[in-house]
C-alpha cells in the first residue's frame, strides 16, 4: 500500500513538473508571440471590414427600390464617408484589443502543443531572413497572379458579368414595376 501511495505521489509530482513551463520555453513563446503581433492588424482589419461589407450588401440592394436615380450618386458618396468614419473609429479600437488579447490566446496553445525544441525550430523559421523576405513579397506575388488572371480572363468574364448585371437589373425593374390595374400575378412558391 505504501509503495502504491508513493508511486501515485511521484506520478503527481512528475505530472505537475511537466505541466509547468520552463523559463526557456516561456522566453521562446514570448519571442514568437511578439513576432506574430503584426498579424493582429489583419485580424483587426477583417473584424472591422467584414461586418461593414455584410451590412452594405443588405442595404445597398434596396437602393434601387427606395432612392430615385438622380439621388443615388450623392447617396453613394455619403455612404462612403460614413463607412470611412466607421472604419477610422472602430479600426484602432479593434487593433488595440487584438494586441492585448492575442498574447493571452496564443501563449497557452504554444505551451500545450509545442515542445521547447519545436519552439526553437519555429522561432528559427519565423526569424529566417528568407522566410521574412518571402512573407514581405507575398502581397506582390498575389497581385501578380491576380493581374494576370484578370488580363487573361477579362474577355470571357466581362461579357458574362455585364449579362448578369443586365439580367439582375431587368429582374429588379420587373419586380419594382407596378402591376397593371386589375391583373394579378400568381405568387411564386
Amino acid at each position: 500500500m505504501k509503495h502504491t501511495l508513493l508511486a501515485v505521489a511521484l506520478l503527481s509530482v512528475a505530472a505537475l513538473a511537466h505541466a509547468e513551463t520552463s523559463p526557456a520555453k516561456k522566453e521562446l513563446i514570448n519571442k514568437i508571440v511578439q513576432l506574430q503581433l503584426p498579424n493582429g492588424d489583419g485580424i483587426a482589419r477583417q473584424l472591422t471590414e467584414q461586418p461593414v461589407a455584410q451590412l452594405l450588401q443588405q442595404l445597398v440592394s434596396s437602393i434601387p427600390f427606395r432612392v430615385p436615380v438622380e439621388k443615388r450618386d450623392a447617396l453613394g458618396k455619403e455612404i462612403q464617408a460614413d463607412v470611412k468614419k466607421y472604419v477610422d473609429d472602430v479600426g484602432p479600437l479593434l487593433r488595440e484589443r487584438v494586441g492585448k488579447i492575442a498574447p493571452g490566446a496564443i501563449t497557452p496553445v504554444l505551451e500545450e502543443k509545442f515542445s521547447e525544441d519545436e519552439l526553437r525550430q519555429l522561432l528559427a523559421a519565423i526569424e529566417s531572413p528568407v522566410l521574412r523576405k518571402f512573407s514581405q513579397l507575398n502581397a506582390e506575388m498575389q497581385k501578380g497572379v491576380l493581374d494576370k488572371v484578370v488580363a487573361e480572363t477579362k474577355g470571357q468574364v466581362e461579357p458574362k458579368l455585364k449579362a448578369l448585371g443586365q439580367s439582375v437589373e431587368k429582374r429588379i425593374n420587373t419586380a419594382a414595376a407596378p402591376s397593371p390595374a386589375g391583373s394579378t400575378k400568381p405568387a411564386i412558391k
